[in-house]
């Protein structure tokens, strides 16, 4: 009669966990106890005991004397087994890097975490004018041109469902009507790419076509960031390399011979 109490409990703690992880991650940078026990709601002496097994184990570590907590080792050497083990990232961190080294452009292989878009690798361009970004940044999905692809195949209902209501509403305070958006994302379903100008900045264009999974659903996305000032036969010069190196990374081949 006592195991489902116990293992309410310890899925409670498990919760927690991984709120301190997120919060962490979102924040970017190190917090104090204090800090977290604010942002998340909870006691700071949840808080604390679960920092401290993290510190044990060098999940966390402590940052200096004023008590911060970050990320610790433990943290690099998960990550590492990872990318060691994970094919679509370790290919998809080549063909980054290739695309970057022979275009000149920023290209970012993409994901979505939770109900966010998220920057998995980058490689920042050669070119003068540079447009760079970081691994781990998480952006609102009608932001992006990826988040189109990523969300192919959702109905309406789902996408309302799924992204939260304030995250239509441009970095600018434009609003991204609910409706254009799904329109934009069926229609980015049945071209294959998807292209968003002036969404985050008003000098930058993206560029992304679809990695499917073995049911053709898109489980990721490569991206080119270049400035706005691309003509035409640039951007669907881009479009091409894009969706050929998406292409090769898809589990399912994608043959555009029809189209």
């Amino acid at each position: 009669m006592t195991s489902e109490p116990k293992t309410k409990l310890r899925e409670s703690g498990l919760d927690r966990a991984i709120d301190i992880l997120e919060c962490l991650h979102e924040a970017g940078e190190p917090m104090s106890i204090a800090q977290m026990s604010e942002r998340l709601g909870a006691p700071r002496s949840t808080i604390y005991n679960i920092v401290k097994r993290f510190i044990r184990s060098d999940i966390l570590e402590d940052y200096g004397p004023r008590g911060r907590i970050f990320f610790g080792r433990a943290v690099h050497f998960y990550a590492a087994a990872y990318l060691r083990r994970n094919d679509l990232m370790r290919r998809a961190r080549d063909e980054v890097d290739r695309l970057a080294s022979e275009i000149g452009e920023t290209f970012e292989f993409c994901t979505l975490q939770g109900n966010k878009y998220t920057i998995a690798y980058v490689q920042t361009g050669s070119r003068m004018f540079r447009i760079s970004s970081e691994v781990g940044v998480r952006l609102p999905i009608p932001w992006t041109a990826s988040g189109r692809l990523l969300l192919a195949g959702m109905t309406r209902e789902e996408i309302i469902a799924l992204v939260p209501p304030e995250d239509f509403i441009l970095p600018d305070g434009r609003s991204i009507g609910v409706d254009a958006f799904c329109n934009d994302v069926l229609e980015a379903g049945a071209a294959g790419y998807a292209i968003t100008s002036g969404l985050i900045d008003s000098l930058t264009q993206c560029l992304a076509a679809p990695i499917r999974d073995e049911t053709g659903k898109a489980m990721a996305t490569l991206c080119a960031v270049v400035t706005i000032d691309r003509n035409q036969d640039e951007v669907e010069a881009l479009v091409r390399r894009l969706t050929a190196s998406a292409d090769r990374l898809s589990l399912t081949p994608v043959s555009r011979a029809a189209e």
